[in-house]
């Protein structure tokens, strides 16, 4: 049996093995911020045990920087805070007499998860017998009618990141457009097939190499394709009015099985006469949270922000940026962050106004670890080695499976947050870097493996 003075001598001995240990790492991450190829980032840094809350290494904890997608990480945790992890994303189709009406919520995920939703309201349909319709209403003021970001780059709406946010989103508000060279002719098609969008069709045959594109025009949904295309080439693009869209897309189908629809397509709230559920949706939001943190789907964080501002600010209709940005702002200010130390500016981090603190979001780690929702939480993050955008990364033996991360990465900024396991102790982290290079990735990695390799 071990007598007070044996175990006091082996606490004493504990301590001292782990303050060695902590000092390896702190001169190894020393060393990497001292890199050559590092001289011009601007690097924020907190790392904490976890149970303890003692911090190990601390640079620039509370200067403001861009995080870029670690703004997903305030955002989801946020959404499973204060929406609970029970909340799901409803979508409904019912009659009101003979119109349709299809109900948002933003559901980011309707579309390109589950069943296919628009499939499931045909054979509704069709099993009421039902062969004629007024009109098609779809209801997307669950959110505001501003879909895009004034923040985001507009060389870059039409990419599937920049996409737009509706009260109705579909099959990540995008479509593929597909090229193939026939002898020298070039076809384009899209997939799903619709005639929403409207292809000028500028690409040349090529017989070397395949680049296409394609940018918008003046005219709603009207896209120059252009490139060149030696067999087949394809690529996907950000349509615009999603609520309409999905409209069109459904009217299509209906049409083809058979439904004719006498009246209009109607972007509108407004019924005018009870409903008669047909069929609905339902997309758990630790689904979502699993798209928005394991692959940083931009839809998945704008459709929390502004959900969040719908639940917390507006009654639950008229979601928007602005109602999300308060939500997390006072969350942030309730958790001791200074006003001064944000700027909330979308949900996602592809707009360059945000800024956080690596203390703010250490902030928000240890708040999911002290509420319990940690154990719900940490599994959407990517794993190292393992899954999401850290698949190809920590895939080593000594690191495969103990890294818990959200990367993000904007021009010039990189960032790394989330928690990692050394030994038998669990940290919490934020590693911000602008003015970030190439190079700036591996150092922020090698700040994590110098902790894990010492704390074996």
């Amino acid at each position: 049996m071990f007598t007070k003075k044996i175990i006091k001598s082996l606490l004493l001995l504990t301590v001292l093995f782990n303050t060695v240990i902590l000092a390896s790492a702190n001169d190894k991450i020393a060393q990497i911020l001292a890199r050559k190829s590092q001289a011009k980032v601007k690097f924020g840094i907190l790392i904490a045990e976890s149970n303890s809350g003692t911090v190990i290494f601390a640079h620039n904890e509370n200067i403001p920087l861009t995080p870029a997608s670690n703004m997903k990480l305030i955002t989801s945790f946020a959404a499973l805070k204060y929406l609970g992890s029970q909340f799901e994303f409803v979508t409904t189709a019912s009659l009101a007499g003979k119109n349709l009406v299809i109900v948002g919520s933003g559901d980011p995920l309707l579309g390109i998860a589950g069943g296919d939703f628009i499939s499931k309201i045909v054979s509704s349909l069709k099993e009421r017998n039902i062969t004629e319709l007024e009109n098609v209403i779809v209801d997307n003021s669950v959110f505001e009618d501003i879909r895009s970001h004034s923040s985001w780059p507009p060389d870059q709406i039409n990419r599937p990141y920049a996409c737009e946010v509706s009260g109705l989103n579909y099959n990540a508000n995008c479509i593929k457009i597909s090229a193939v060279n026939r002898a020298g002719q070039i076809i384009l098609s899209t997939e799903p097939q619709t005639n929403y969008v409207t292809l000028v069709n500028k690409v040349q045959p090529s017989g070397k190499d395949s680049a296409i594109g394609c940018y918008r025009t003046e005219k709603e949904n009207v896209l120059i394709v252009s490139g060149r295309c030696r067999k087949s080439a394809s690529f996907d693009v950000a349509i615009e009015n999603p609520a309409a869209f999905f409209g069109v897309l459904l009217t299509e189908s209906l049409n083809i099985a058979g439904v004719t629809i006498s009246g209009n397509l109607l972007i509108s709230s407004e019924t005018g006469q009870p409903t008669q559920l047909l069929v609905e949706n339902r997309t758990p939001l630790i689904e979502v949270l699993k798209q928005c943190n394991k692959e940083s789907f931009q839809l998945a964080a704008e459709s929390f922000l502004k959900t969040l501002g719908a639940k917390q600010t507006t009654g639950g209709k008229a979601g928007s940026w602005q109602g999300g940005q308060k939500v997390i702002a006072d969350y942030l200010t309730s958790l001791g962050a200074e006003p001064n130390s944000f700027v909330i500016d979308d949900g996602s981090g592809l707009s360059g106004k945000n800024k956080l603190t690596a203390a703010n979001i250490v902030r928000v780690i240890s708040d999911a670890q002290a509420t319990g929702l940690w154990p719900i939480f940490r599994p959407t993050l990517a794993e190292g080695g393992v899954d999401g955008t850290l698949s190809k990364h920590f895939y080593q033996a000594q690191y495969r499976g103990r890294v818990f991360a959200k990367t993000g990465f904007i021009n010039g900024v990189r960032a790394l947050s989330g928690s990692f396991i050394a030994g038998d102790k669990e940290y919490m982290f934020s590693i911000l870097a602008n003015n970030a290079n190439g190079s700036t990735k591996a150092a922020m990695y090698d700040i994590i493996k110098a902790i894990i390799d010492d704390g074996k």
